[in-house]
């Protein structure tokens, strides 16, 4: 793997999904988490969807020590509201997160200025945005602002490995592989992408400050088959 030697240690994750579950053997546990909804928040986040659960062991296999907080915005299907969203970017800000994994966003650029706010606050404080930059060739709030470490698909991509073009990461669409199960019946897509991603920027959030973080990112590339 990339940035060898670094293992996420004391970075602070925030993982908004469908929840974790932490006793999953991919996952190793969570230092915290929330759930965020319609009525506000609450302390139950566990996963029923398994989404949010495959994107943490993601997360883990990259980055071994880092700190995972389980940020609950969907319940039994994956759909929610910019609002929670919203508030879920806010919880993380609250909770003094390092990294905020996001797969998810909103095609409906009318919300283009709530996000530019949210990132603004998340930015003066020291925290990193990853999130996927489009959907079917549509940009999605907040992964095409500027200051997001914007992430698209790349199947060809070794999980083990990224690239960058055109000011995006690239990663693979595939989680941890399930022994007996084929990566085609897995889970897969843009929020894998993500997640992989995601566990490249928490070892380099170990590494120092977010200011430099996408530098360093580029200059660890590591380059994905042609």
């Amino acid at each position: 793997m990339y940035l060898e030697g670094l293992t996420g240690r004391g970075v602070r994750v925030a993982i908004i999904d469908s929840g974790v579950n932490p006793h999953h053997p991919h996952v190793g546990g969570v230092a915290g988490g929330a759930g965020i909804g319609p009525g506000g928040e609450h302390d139950l986040y566990l996963d029923f969807l398994g989404h949010g659960t495959a994107v943490a062991g993601a997360i883990r296999e990259k980055a071994s020590d880092a700190l995972l907080y389980a940020v609950k915005v969907f319940d039994r299907t994956l759909t929610t509201s910019v609002d929670t969203l919203l508030q879920a970017m806010e919880w993380s800000i609250r909770h003094e997160m390092h990294v905020v994994n996001l797969s998810l966003g909103t095609i409906k650029q009318e919300h283009r200025e709530r996000f530019e706010q949210m990132m603004d606050r998340a930015a003066q404080a020291g925290i990193v945005v990853v999130a996927a930059r489009e959907a079917s060739g549509r940009p999605i709030l907040p992964g095409c602002l500027p200051s997001a470490i914007a992430v698209g698909l790349d199947w060809n991509c070794p999980r083990d490995a990224y690239r960058y073009e055109g000011g995006t990461f690239f990663a693979s669409g595939y989680p941890r592989a399930i022994p007996g199960v084929s990566p085609e019946r897995n889970l897969n897509g843009i929020s894998f992408a993500v997640a992989n991603m995601t566990g490249f920027v928490a070892r380099a959030r170990e590494a120092g400050d977010p200011g430099g973080l996408r530098k360093l990112l580029i200059d660890a590339l590591g380059k994905c088959p042609i």
